[in-house]
């Protein structure tokens, strides 16, 4: 899969620019603050619906304006699509495929795919437990259309019964709706565990592959779905899932009334990871972090390649230049077989180590 052409209008400092990638290798070079992260930023929300930066839509509409558009010419599956979003901040935003429009932004992973890495994701596994859910709901949404109209459920159910718990001191009444939403966060919930598990299982095995060669053969990475105290088998079928997320529900009805919040559910998974049998994020050292993380985001794009049959796009953020010589050298030998982009404040030297096209970003300009 490959992406031929973005437009851009009124897209964060963008206010018209349309640009054509080569297929294999693009550099994108600039000042920071220029505008290269955001064209990164609009190849992500294209193939997936969600940004890795906003948390909401209009956050990436250009200042002062009320509208942006995002439009891309993309092969994959051996045909033609074009891509388009439109944003706006008075009202929903607008998705379509081929001119057809989509009910959501999960029906968008059904065209390509995408593998977004930024420097932060170096610190994935010193973060709190909120940084790995996001990786996982990140690389999910994309790979199981189930799994992001679930996640979208989820979160509509928590929110309302969030404001359910926060505001019955006042009216008692609103107790008696708690059990309708108690049942959509078991069955959405229960989807979720159930992707959650098998990607772990998946990026477990191919991360350790990863981060022992990088190591050197000295380490090994070992990574473990962690849910809710009753799925003592996360592997289950869903309806047992769902049946044992019912009775923790239940057991924690009384301390979450008490304390108006909700205490009980997969919004509090986590990945714990260990680097040769210790927790790496309370014993591994900055470097050992780094492998780790490099290794995870490796294995989400082999996880893609296997699941799609093709690659999908790598979109690499300045990461290299937080690296030693040793990891960019890993990194670099293993971005081959697909289309990949790749920001830096330098020059072209990454496009002569390479090979591919170069593009100099300066005030929202691409030449």
């Amino acid at each position: 899969m490959r992406i031929d052409r973005l437009e851009l209008e009124g897209f964060r400092n963008y206010r018209l620019q349309r640009v054509d990638f080569a297929p294999d290798c693009n550099v994108i070079f600039g000042e920071n603050a220029q505008g290269k992260t955001n064209l990164l930023e609009a190849l992500v929300y294209l193939s997936c619906g969600r940004s890795p930066r906003a948390r909401a839509d209009r956050e990436m509409i250009g200042f002062q304006g009320e509208f942006a558009r995002l439009e891309a010419s993309v092969f994959a599956r051996d045909r033609d699509f074009r891509v388009r979003g439109e944003l706006y901040r008075g009202r929903r935003r607008r998705l379509w495929v081929n001119q057809v429009p989509l009910k959501s932004g999960a029906e968008l992973g059904q065209v390509y795919h995408t593998v977004f890495f930024c420097p932060e994701d170096l610190y994935l596994i010193r973060e709190g437990a909120a940084a790995r859910r996001k990786f996982l709901d990140t690389a999910l949404c994309q790979l199981r259309p189930r799994y992001a109209a679930a996640l979208a459920e989820y979160h509509r159910a928590y929110d309302h019964k969030t404001r359910i718990l926060r505001d019955a001191g006042e009216r008692p009444d609103l107790l008696d709706t708690l059990p309708e939403f108690n049942e959509r966060l078991v069955r959405a919930g229960a989807v979720l565990i159930h992707y959650r598990h098998r990607f772990s299982v998946r990026l477990s095995e191919y991360a350790a592959l990863h981060h022992r060669e990088c190591s050197g053969g000295r380490e090994t990475l070992e990574i473990r779905y962690q849910t809710v105290s009753t799925v003592d088998n996360p592997a289950a079928e869903i309806g047992e899932l769902a049946e044992k997320l019912r009775r923790h529900m239940a057991s924690h009805q009384a301390a979450e009334r008490a304390s108006r919040l909700c205490l009980s559910g997969p919004h509090k998974d986590d990945l714990f990871v260990t680097i040769n049998g210790r927790e790496a994020k309370q014993y591994a050292s900055q470097g050992q972090t780094r492998t780790a993380a490099l290794a995870m985001k490796l294995a989400e794009r082999e996880i893609y390649r296997n699941t799609a049959g093709a690659c999908p796009v790598l979109l690499l953020d300045d990461v290299l230049s937080e690296l030693d010589p040793r990891r960019q050298e890993f990194v670099l030998n293993r971005i081959a077989g697909g289309q990949v982009f790749i920001t830096c404040c330098e020059d072209d030297r990454l496009a002569a180590l390479l090979g591919g096209k170069v593009f100099h970003v300066n005030q929202g300009c691409i030449g």
